[in-house]
């Protein structure tokens, strides 16, 4: 590591301190803390100060820290409290979503998209279910039935999003995709009944315990689990993403804690400590480097491209808000389908994913992935304040912001 690398990565540090900072400070506009890290990122980036530029070591960092934003979605999904009603709605809410993004696909086909018609429907399915907790949280709504129904239609919001990035980016034949993906599910699946069954106590003890010693070695073993899914699901040639969420699934189950409202001291204090990790550290470099790379300079100068900015924050209601309030009109009354509604087209962490590796295998153009990003970063800025709005509740956001998905 030189001098240089220090500096880049004490510049990229730096800028995911001061981004939560500033969120605190500015409460009333419910400001999530990612979208000053990605702000930052391109402050420091090569368009506008030339104060960072990605290096191997800065790379490296947020690759670990894709993975780890990825494990800790998987990590928050839980089927125990969203099952029956809520999670049949959210899936019939998304597939219809799905439909409405493939139209929008098959029109940027017949205009010429290129490959922007396979990375703009996914982007525009996507639901930013961890950016939006702590906001729904501080305003009192997510022990609600309301809160119900939104974190299940967050989850599957992350969910079919990941699956269809592992199939469609990962390669160009979607049909061994598929298989790969059946066996790497496989693989998942007894991973999940393995961690899920009763354990000596000695071997359980003895795994707890290095939860406050310096062994540390739950966290050891869960960071070697998801390398390990990441590994195998790269060499099947599946994405990154999709070893590091199912790694959180399974982690989820082994620690035991599927419901807030009945997990324990020991599971609580392990998911702590992985928060810490991935949204202390590694998480927020991802998005800091991920604004560096945001073509900022064509966006600014091109209007063409700058037009695409509230056209693609319009698509964004249209295909998730639409379906919502259709598909929640038995199910909420009033306002509560309004807000829901518009809080279900707030995207940002995974479309500057999706975003990430479509430029980087060639199926997206960095100045309209910038335009992407940009809309992703309004709708978590103004469609939570409207939905709050609607609901008639304050505003705010935590006082140790974190940079959930």
């Amino acid at each position: 590591m030189t001098s240089a690398d220090v500096l880049e990565l004490l510049l990229v540090i730096a800028a995911a301190v001061v981004a939560p900072l500033v969120a605190t400070s500015v409460r009333r506009f419910a400001m999530p803390a990612v979208v000053l890290e990605i702000a930052f990122g391109i402050l420091l980036g090569p368009q506008v100060l030339g104060l960072v530029k990605p290096t191997a070591v800065t790379e490296a960092l947020a690759t670990l820290g894709l993975s780890m934003l990825m494990f800790l979605a998987g990590y928050e999904l839980r089927l125990h409290s969203i099952r029956g009603r809520p999670l049949r709605l959210g899936i019939a809410s998304w597939c219809i979503s799905l439909v409405l993004a493939a139209g929008v696909g098959y029109v940027l086909h017949l205009v010429g998209g290129h490959s922007g018609e396979i990375v703009v429907p996914l982007a525009l399915t996507t639901t930013a279910l961890g950016t939006l907790l702590p906001v729904l949280r501080d305003a009192g709504v997510l022990h609600t039935e309301m809160g119900r129904y939104t974190l299940a239609l967050g989850s599957v919001g992350e969910f079919g999003p990941i699956l269809l990035i592992g199939l469609l980016l990962a390669g160009d034949d979607t049909v061994k995709s598929l298989a790969f993906l059946a066996g790497f599910a496989v693989l998942i699946v007894a991973s999940a009944l393995l961690a899920s069954r009763t354990w000596n106590e000695g071997v359980v003890s003895a795994i707890s315990r290095g939860l406050t010693s310096s062994s540390q070695l739950p966290v050891r073993m869960t960071m070697l689990f998801m390398l390990a899914l990441t590994a195998v699901a790269i060499e099947l040639g599946l994405d990154v993403l999709i070893g590091a969420f199912a790694a959180g699934i399974v982690a989820r189950i082994a620690s035991g804690g599927h419901d807030e409202e009945d997990e324990t001291v020991s599971s609580t204090i392990y998911a702590n400590k992985l928060e810490g990790i991935g949204f202390g550290m590694l998480v927020p470099v991802f998005f800091v480097l991920s604004g560096v790379a945001v073509d900022v300079r064509s966006l600014v100068q091109d209007p063409e491209v700058l037009v695409l900015v509230p056209v693609f924050l319009v698509l964004m209601l249209i295909v998730r808000a639409v379906p919502t309030f259709i598909c929640y009109r038995h199910a909420l009354d009033g306002e509560d389908r309004r807000a829901l509604s518009v809080l279900s087209a707030a995207g940002l962490p995974l479309i500057v994913v999706i975003t990430t590796i479509a430029v980087e295998n060639g199926y997206l153009g960095s100045a309209d992935a910038a335009a992407m990003v940009a809309a992703g970063m309004l709708s978590v800025l103004v469609f939570p304040a409207i939905a709050l709005a609607m609901l008639g509740r304050k505003q705010s956001v935590p006082s140790e912001p974190g940079s959930g998905l």
